[in-house]
């Protein structure tokens, strides 16, 4: 189902969602303790005149939207239902939205974030979204990062207390007042000629970076 053939209830109802989730996730966040660690790899990136490819866990949205808000980051979002309340939501926080996912309008969605990339507008991907499976990583962002000479910069998000729902993803909503660790990993860096298996071995070390970051934060938050 794309955005287009969403009936007028259903964008209504995509509406009605998004405009009530703001308010709660915006006094949430605001509620948050955050241990970071690793931000360096952004600045760092931003320094040498690149912008970052973020990409991580689709479960770790909420954290995510807060704390990355208001940087104009272009995100990949489903062209069903859900997309379009979360593209929705994640407007209202400053960012933009290309729609399209690994199923359905992937390559569409590609070219508009390469022309994004190219004005100068950092990128995001869900790794694993729309429909998993879970945690593992999608070859998107290593598709992207060749096709634009941007280092993708993975990170995870973790809070220490939190709601947890037993959807695919597992999504995380953190509970007022948790500490949340924030773990950004080091680029990855692919080469605008890399093969079909170099480009594999890059998505095989994204997935390794990612589940190192989930220990990371695990250590930050008990520490």
């Amino acid at each position: 189902m794309t955005t287009r053939r969403l009936s007028r209830l259903k964008l209504a109802q995509a509406t009605v969602i998004a405009s009530a989730a703001y308010p709660v996730v915006t006094v949430l966040g605001r509620t948050l303790r955050w241990r970071v660690d690793g931000y360096r790899h952004l600045e760092d990136i931003l320094l040498a005149d690149q912008q970052p490819i973020m990409a991580f866990w689709h479960g770790r949205i909420l954290a995510a939207t807060y704390f990355f808000r208001q940087r104009g980051i272009v995100v990949m979002t489903s062209e069903n239902f859900d997309g379009e309340w979360i593209a929705r939501l994640i407007q209202k926080f400053g960012y933009g939205v290309s729609r399209g996912s690994t199923s359905r309008g992937g390559r569409r969605a590609l070219v508009q974030m390469r022309r994004e990339m190219r004005s100068g507008k950092a990128t995001a991907f869900t790794l694993d979204g729309p429909r998993g499976p879970a945690r593992v990583a999608q070859p998107g962002a290593v598709w992207l990062a060749k096709l634009t000479g941007n280092p993708i910069l993975p990170f995870h998000i973790e809070a220490a207390r939190s709601w947890e729902f037993s959807s695919w993803d597992r999504p995380q909503v953190p509970k007022p007042f948790s500490y949340v660790a924030v773990a950004i990993g080091d680029p990855i860096h692919v080469a605008p000629a890399a093969s079909a298996d170099e480009l594999e071995a890059d998505r095989g070390e994204l997935d390794r970076s990612l589940a190192r970051l989930v220990d990371r934060t695990g250590e930050m938050l008990a520490g």
